[in-house]
């Protein structure tokens, strides 16, 4: 009886043996399979960003050109094709009403901004919105001692600003088979005297009143690869 259970003891211990040798097998298993999808998550995050940088860097090079091509004298940067507008070239002094001046710019910028965006394919189907920004600068309003009171004045200032130029944008002679997308992607944003424009240590006001069109590409993530989001 003794050399039976002893011999079942050992088959019972035998049979546990396989059943951890399985299950160490599986979550070595799905470390592997788990360090794999991380490793081409970060590698095809990399190549996208990569990617999306140099195409942001291609446009701002053809947008300048296009820009330079018809004397169109505003500010963009060439690695983000980020385009910066003078207030002073749209506005009169504390107001909101384009010039007359300002919808001439904004009629030949626009369709060069936008017709150059949508042809580059391999950008546009990642761009999440264009993003319309209006800034003042600091100095204060006649008659208003308070800082948030200040505050607040420039914040309506800066975003009916940006208002004004995403309406008058929508106006402008772009390729209008684009118009559904484009206004899907508009954001208007008013930034009030949060973002000044330092030169030596100092607020440059006029640098700092201006209009900015910015490009924000699409929020990526390991989910978003192996479309797990919406």
């Amino acid at each position: 009886m003794a050399i039976k259970f002893r011999k079942k003891m050992d088959n019972d211990f035998d049979s546990g043996n396989i059943f951890w040798v399985t299950m160490s097998d599986l979550m070595l298993g799905l470390a592997i399979v788990f360090i794999t999808l991380f490793v081409l998550a970060m590698t095809g995050f990399t190549q996208q960003t990569m990617q999306q940088q140099k195409v942001k860097m291609d446009v701002a090079k053809e947008i300048s050109q296009e820009l330079k091509k018809h004397n169109i004298d505003v500010k963009i940067d060439n690695m983000t094709g980020d385009l910066i507008i003078p207030s002073t070239a749209l506005f009169e002094v504390n107001s909101y009403i384009l010039t007359p001046s300002g919808k001439a710019l904004l009629s030949k910028l626009a369709p060069i901004y936008v017709n150059t965006l949508f042809k580059k394919k391999e950008l546009i189907n990642d761009v999440e919105s264009i993003l319309i920004q209006g800034h003042t600068d600091s100095q204060t309003f006649a008659g208003v001692n308070s800082v948030d009171e200040q505050f607040v004045r420039n914040m309506d200032l800066s975003l009916k600003r940006a208002n004004s130029v995403a309406s008058y944008i929508l106006q402008t002679d772009y390729d209008k088979s684009n118009s559904q997308a484009l206004r899907k992607m508009i954001v208007v944003e008013g930034k009030s005297f949060n973002e000044p424009i330092i030169v030596d240590g100092h607020e440059d006001y006029a640098k700092s009143r201006r209009v900015e069109l910015k490009i924000k590409v699409k929020d990526w993530s390991v989910a978003s690869m192996f479309g797990l989001t919406k």
